[in-house]
């Protein structure tokens, strides 16, 4: 495309053409982050460059074109979250004794797996969604901890049975060939600190104690996570319109990489300590990823999130850069005619999202070739 420059002159009310495409006066938005407040609903925050027609010309700049578009222009509100691994639980000693052995940080513990051992007697991982309170033994009395029991037992293939609530013979056999199978005494019953349950694997994140120290019921031995990670974010109160159940969200990595996650829960209003030591207010949010190999090797890191916000369907845009101050109140467009010819169109402006904004104005229509700066 040739460059050629266009006679001064006042800019009138309607659309004005020019011979061939013209050096760029053009608006300038200073950040992105502006955009993206303003997609939130807060407004935006830009510098303008106004271009002085009086002014001599004495350099042009390279240009280029883009087209106006028809369709749907989504905002976002963005909110720094943390990277980590979820369901963080503490998992104490059910018996008093000396340390002998406990698991490698980072290390995932599955189904049956030692998590550590007091008194060389290891305790075992097994699938429940409640604590081990008692012992299990013939004679118990029936509940949901004895079902998790044989569901584990069955997982692992001591139990061929339905499991139930009930502790009997049938269950008693199981755990003999458990213990069997695991190099423990055959009793058939199970002392209480002996298994330990879990919702799932678990990854132990932090140890609690050492080799050697002589713990009791009750004192911490390790700290456990989920094996999959979330990222967790305190929204604003005055944002919280912008979080609930199933959202979809994106998520910007430290290393530049983009991935997206839904909102899986949002918690009630809380207060915490603030940046400047007073105490805010904040929704807190959590968020499971789409595709959990996306974060790498990364363990815990700060995000940013992606909220969705305001939306505008079956609307015409153009890129930001494409902007033109007419003068103090008015914006436009050059549109590219025959020839290379330029139009200055005056648009009305809507709303900005993802690099675009929103146009409207008498003779704007889609596909029309538009001027922007050039890379």
């Amino acid at each position: 495309m040739r460059a050629a420059t266009r006679k001064d002159g006042p800019v009138p009310d309607g659309p004005e053409t020019t011979r061939a495409l013209p050096t760029r006066r053009r608006v300038l938005i200073v950040t992105a982050c502006s955009v993206a407040a303003l997609a939130a609903g807060g407004g935006l925050t830009a510098a303008f460059a106004f271009g002085d027609d009086s002014a001599p010309e004495k350099k042009r700049v390279d240009i280029a074109t883009a087209l106006v578009e028809k369709g749907t222009l989504q905002g976002a509100s963005r909110a720094a979250g943390t990277l980590s691994f979820g369901g963080s639980r503490t998992i104490a000693s059910g018996a008093g004794g000396v340390i002998t052995a406990l698991p490698a940080p980072g290390l995932t513990v599955k189904l049956g797996e030692s998590l550590f051992a007091v008194d060389n007697q290891p305790t075992y991982a097994m699938l429940g969604g409640l604590p081990a309170w008692r012992s299990f033994e013939t004679g118990m009395g029936d509940g949901p901890d004895v079902t998790a029991l044989e569901e584990s037992l069955a997982a692992l293939g001591h139990f061929d049975g339905t499991p139930d609530a009930t502790f009997d013979w049938e269950t008693r056999a199981a755990v003999r060939r458990w213990q069997k199978a695991t190099g423990q005494e055959q009793t058939g019953t199970i002392p209480l600190g002996r298994i330990e349950f879990s919702s799932g694997e678990v990854r132990v994140s932090e140890l609690k104690a050492a080799v050697g120290d002589r713990t009791g019921p009750g004192s911490p031995i390790v700290e456990v996570t989920d094996t999959t990670q979330v990222v967790n974010v305190d929204l604003r109160l005055a944002d919280q319109q912008l979080a609930s159940v199933g959202v979809e969200v994106t998520i910007d990595l430290p290393d530049g990489a983009r991935t997206g996650g839904k909102v899986a829960s949002v918690g009630v209003p809380t207060e915490k300590e603030g940046s400047n030591g007073r105490p805010d207010i904040v929704i807190p949010v959590s968020i499971t990823l789409d595709d959990p190999a996306a974060t790498g090797a990364l363990q815990q890191a700060s995000v940013t999130v992606g909220f969705p916000s305001q939306r505008r369907e079956n609307v015409l845009s153009v890129p930001v850069g494409a902007l033109l101050a007419l003068d103090g109140d008015r914006f436009g467009i050059e549109v590219v005619g025959d020839g290379d010819a330029t139009t200055r169109v005056p648009v009305t402006t809507g709303l900005f999202a993802a690099g675009r904004v929103e146009i409207s104005g008498s003779g704007v229509r889609e596909g029309q070739k538009v001027v922007v700066p050039a890379r």
